[in-house]
């Protein structure tokens, strides 16, 4: 799938950085600037066709990670270890000629607890988006890759760069849509090939 067609340049960018628990040393330089990027807690961004979007990274809104911090870090260090497996299992793939595929993406999904969690952080996420008088929610966190309505209101998971390699992009109509690197990749070498 090629990268949608986004026209010309705003005549300013701002660029803003949400930090995740993941990079949580990065919260200490909150308020700051480097280098012209903003480094904030939460975001309210406005897309081109007016909606209003909170943005945030989500994991205060992980019960996990705020009740239990310890179950927190042994999960992190699972999730580690299991990108780690990903790469050689994606290296063997590629040798077999097999496109990329995220253990643990599938092993997060097939539990029937992490599906139940992950409705719910969705809920408590629009939820609070609705409360905050706002049409939608961008966040990252459950890295599950994402937009739709849930009650009302817009839900947007950009997912991540690590494993999934997806991206939340905005056209200059204020549509969203998910970008699959695996998919713009391929795409962008068929055409050097065809050229």
């Amino acid at each position: 799938m090629p990268l949608p067609e986004l026209g010309p340049r705003p005549t300013r960018l701002r660029f803003f950085f949400v930090p995740g628990n993941h990079d949580e040393f990065a919260r200490k330089y909150l308020g700051h600037n480097f280098g012209g990027v903003d480094v904030v807690g939460e975001h309210v961004h406005e897309l081109a066709d007016g909606r209003s979007l909170w943005v945030t990274h989500g994991d205060h809104f992980d019960g996990v990670i705020q009740c239990a911090r310890w179950l927190a870090v042994v999960g992190d260090a699972l999730y580690t270890f299991t990108l780690r497996l990903n790469q050689h299992l994606n290296a063997f793939r590629a040798r077999l000629g097999l496109r990329y595929w995220s253990l643990s993406q599938f092993l997060k999904h097939k539990v029937k607890n992490a599906v139940s969690y992950i409705d719910a952080f969705e809920t408590a996420l629009a939820n609070e988006a609705r409360r905050r008088d706002l049409d939608g929610v961008v966040c990252g966190h459950i890295h599950k890759a994402e937009i739709r309505d849930v009650d009302g209101i817009l839900y947007c998971n950009d997912g991540d760069w690590v494993e999934s390699l997806t991206a939340l992009v905005e056209t200059h109509e204020g549509e969203l849509r998910i970008v699959h690197w695996h998919e713009v990749h391929a795409t962008q070498a068929a055409a050097t090939c065809a050229s």
